[in-house]
């Protein structure tokens, strides 16, 4: 007896602009709108599919009406796959996101950002050609 990975919860104010900020950094698209919550992924899962292989995950944003007041416990990773470090993080800047300090050492490989909501998330090394 086995699970799979299906969906990853981000817990948000407003989830129409988190689904958005994010559908823009990934690629992604809004694949389902149902009681406040907006659901995005790089494809629209089937049971079928789900059931024959892993999958990659899709996201959703769930309203809640706490304000994030902690470092995240869990945060996501991207790499860039057609520019460098530097002008990824430049885009993401201008999508919203925010250098985020979260006490990690000068000089590393990775930048730590936040996204609209102050999730954090790392901008890896670069995977461009």
């Amino acid at each position: 007896m086995t699970s799979r990975f299906t969906e990853l919860a981000v817990d948000c104010h407003d989830p129409e602009r988190l689904a958005a900020f994010w559908s823009e950094v990934l690629g992604f698209a809004v694949i389902d709108r149902s009681g406040g919550k907006v659901e995005i992924g790089s494809w629209e899962p089937t049971v079928e599919e789900v059931r024959d292989r892993q999958m990659p995950p899709t996201l959703v944003f769930v309203p809640v009406p706490e304000s994030k007041v902690v470092k995240n416990r869990l945060h996501l990773d991207v790499s860039p796959i057609d520019a460098g470090t530097e002008d990824e993080v430049t885009r993401l800047l201008g999508l919203g996101a925010t250098r985020a300090d979260v006490g990690q050492e000068p000089g590393e490989s990775w930048v730590v950002m936040a996204d609209p909501e102050g999730n954090e998330f790392c901008v890896l090394r670069t995977l461009a050609p």
